[in-house]
């Protein structure tokens, strides 16, 4: 016996839905067995106007390695059918990372020994100004995942101030309860990110030894808890390497796939981090998961699901973020801190990964620019 929580059992106060997403999710995904999908499969997937299931197994396969010309020439008339040639382009700011959860893949893990920080509203209203100076329109607010250090009061604050100098507000924090989310949607938050990190349920235990973020369910229902919670939109994503990313990713799109279904008013999109190293842990990286990979997986989430956004971060190099745009991808960050401030003094705490592309919003601007395509500053406008 650990004396640990059962990852599958809710912990008091954790609001539980009626929902039977996570059963469809599970049951397609332990049927999955992509070493079976021949090139056939693959070519027939590529045929079709409109993807099935069954093809997006095809096109997530080993075999669809062969296949990847074919694949990004389809996602790259499905983005400009879709999203034209608008780049979104937003930045992260952490403004806390205190931890509860012993995640060991992760360096905000609450065992790590780093630097803890978390923003004054006088210093988060100070970071916002100066990332608004640099003309992004969109924030994503972080913090770690502690309801004791970062309170939802806390983060409601946070986000009424970013609303008044961005005309879109997200939000990458612990999952929440539907009324929680309701009350920051009231403050001003647009979208929700909730990454599942890996959906296969004993590995999930493994990695997730400690804390809420243990509870399996609780985490995988918080997107269909943000959305009757009122906001907008949701993101997605596995933590590909985490777990096999094959089954991860095909897991991923089912899950948007059917809370779409669900909620078709929502606006959703995906995600693709890989493991990077961090503080006290630089051997973290993404077993196996190479860039043609991660490629593969972003083409298929667009042939999924074509009208979802598709981020990439700054997790990944400059060269293949400039390759994906585009193709698959529709939001990049840009001008990033992954430090917990950073843009107007010295970080306050240390960075949760280790992020390949530095660039600056100008020269992400120029990247977009001299690829033929249109950067986006707002998407959307309150009124």
């Amino acid at each position: 016996m650990t004396g640990r929580e059962d990852h599958m059992a809710y912990l008091e106060g954790m609001e539980v839905i009626d929902s039977d997403l996570m059963e469809k999710v599970s049951a397609l995904v332990e049927t999955y067995d992509y070493q079976q999908v021949t090139g056939a499969d693959v070519q027939r997937a590529l045929r079709q106007e409109r993807l099935s299931i069954k093809d997006y197994e095809a096109i997530l396969s080993p075999a669809a390695g062969d296949y990847l010309e074919e694949m990004a020439a389809k996602a790259a008339a499905a983005t400009r059918m879709h999203f034209g040639n608008s780049i979104q382009m937003f930045t992260p700011l952490y403004i806390a990372n205190y931890c509860e959860n012993h995640c060991v893949y992760c360096g905000f893990n609450c065992h790590n020994r780093i630097n803890r920080g978390k923003l004054t509203l006088t210093e988060i209203e100070a970071e916002l100004k100066a990332i608004a100076a640099t003309g992004l329109k969109e924030i994503l607010l972080l913090t770690g995942e502690s309801r004791h250090q970062s309170g939802v009061k806390y983060i409601g604050e946070a986000v009424k101030c970013a609303a008044r100098y961005f005309s879109t507000v997200g939000i990458e924090i612990y999952p929440l309860n539907s009324d929680e989310y309701a009350y920051l949607h009231t403050c001003g938050t647009d979208f929700v990110c909730v990454y599942q990190e890996t959906y296969n349920t004993d590995k999930y235990e493994q990695v997730h030894l400690r804390g809420p973020k243990r509870i399996y369910p609780y985490r995988f229902h918080a997107q269909e808890r943000a959305l009757r919670g009122g906001m907008r939109g949701v993101a997605f994503g596995a933590l590909l390497g985490l777990g096999d990313f094959r089954k991860d990713a095909f897991a991923v799109g089912l899950h948007a796939y059917f809370l779409q279904q669900k909620y078709p008013h929502a606006e959703i999109s995906f995600s693709t981090p890989r493991l990077r190293p961090f503080i006290n842990n630089a051997e973290n990286n993404s077993n196996d998961v190479h860039e043609r990979q991660l490629l593969q997986v972003m083409l298929a989430y667009r042939l999924f699901m074509p009208f979802a956004g598709i981020t990439i971060s700054t997790r990944e190099r400059a060269g293949f973020r400039d390759h994906v745009i585009g193709m698959a991808a529709t939001k990049i960050s840009a001008g990033v801190s992954v430090g917990v401030g950073g843009h107007t003094a010295e970080e306050k705490g240390d960075e949760q990964f280790e992020i390949a592309d530095p660039r600056s919003v100008v020269e992400v601007h120029q990247m977009i620019l001299g690829r033929g395509l249109q950067p986006v500053y707002t998407d959307y406008v309150r009124v």
